[in-house]
């Protein structure tokens, strides 16, 4: 008897990165034969990229590094008003593929400010997405990436606070931090609905249905994937082993002996494209059978027009 495979339903793309990809593709082909610039990865995932980047996308850190008059693709994570401002100086031909729901928070933000509120951000500070929100408004905009540091910020007098939460992050950890800051900031003020997005709450509560069904679970995305590092941390919080895939010699060492029962999800960011070749890799080499279907969400995907290009 074969071992088996389960993928969980939803996974891989958010509507979000599809309307990023889909206008990178876009500006490849209305383009075709002109040098057009992407800032920074267009979506956290190496397959994207590489497939962008062999389609004549050419990726940068900076906006100084894009010729003048260049076409310049903007990644779905957003960016600061600062960027944008430097890329009209340049005169870029300038196409912004930020996803809506970041662009929500961006506007939360500036609101905030605008009432002469300090604005707390639960993420990652390093993460770009946390960096372009921070950028609306720099002077007010306070990180926070934990429980701790929501317990130790030491913020200016100036109240009430406003609180708005990188789209990617896991519910526990929003959660904990926001339990703390209600605690502390007796005016503590919340967006009206949540800055975690629906597909990461879907994907979130999927693979843990996922794990408590299956012996091991496999979550596809890159390293530096945010939503994919958080699908991970849920799979484990269920107490099954979860690994991060991020290429098929990943699988190699991993050691198949002994499980009989695997599960798949895919990050917000990762075509579906490598999830058949991971299945393809386990049936022909791993012993594994035809995969079954979990469906855990009925997921209603939005869909979001394509930016003028």
């Amino acid at each position: 008897m074969s071992k088996k495979i389960i993928i969980v339903e939803p996974h891989g793309f958010c509507s979000g990165v599809a309307r990023a990809v889909e206008t990178a593709e876009l500006i490849l082909e209305r383009y075709a034969g002109q040098p057009v610039y992407c800032l920074n990865e267009i979506v956290h995932n190496r397959q994207v990229v590489g497939g962008l980047r062999e389609h004549g996308m050419t990726f940068v850190r900076s906006v100084e590094d894009v010729p003048e008059g260049a076409f310049l693709l903007l990644s779905a994570h957003g960016v600061s008003p600062q960027v944008k401002a430097c890329a009209a100086v340049r005169n870029l031909k300038v196409v912004d593929a930020v996803c809506p729901f970041v662009s929500k928070v961006h506007a939360e933000v500036r609101e905030f400010a605008r009432r002469g509120m300090s604005v707390i951000c639960i993420g990652h500070r390093a993460h770009e997405e946390v960096i372009g929100v921070v950028g609306e408004a720099p002077d007010v905009v306070h990180v926070v990436e934990s429980v701790e540091e929501a317990e130790e910020i030491d913020l200016p007098g100036v109240f009430p606070v406003g609180v708005v939460t990188q789209t990617t992050l896991g519910a526990t950890q929003v959660d904990g931090v926001t339990a703390v800051l209600e605690k502390r900031f007796s005016q503590l003020q919340i967006p009206a609905s949540t800055d975690v997005c629906y597909a990461t709450r879907n994907r979130q509560g999927a693979v843990k249905e996922l794990a408590s069904c299956t012996q091991r679970v496999l979550v596809l995305g890159s390293s530096n994937s945010s939503n994919s590092r958080r699908l991970v941390e849920c799979a484990e919080s269920e107490g099954t082993e979860s690994l991060l895939i991020s290429e098929l010699a990943d699988l190699e060492s991993l050691g198949w002996e002994c499980v009989e029962c695997v599960g798949i999800t895919s990050g917000a960011s990762t075509p579906e494209i490598f999830l058949y070749e991971v299945v393809q890799k386990l049936r022909t080499s791993f012993g594994f059978g035809e995969p079954e279907r979990l469906v855990s969400v009925e997921e209603l995907s939005q869909s979001f027009r394509l930016p003028e290009i």
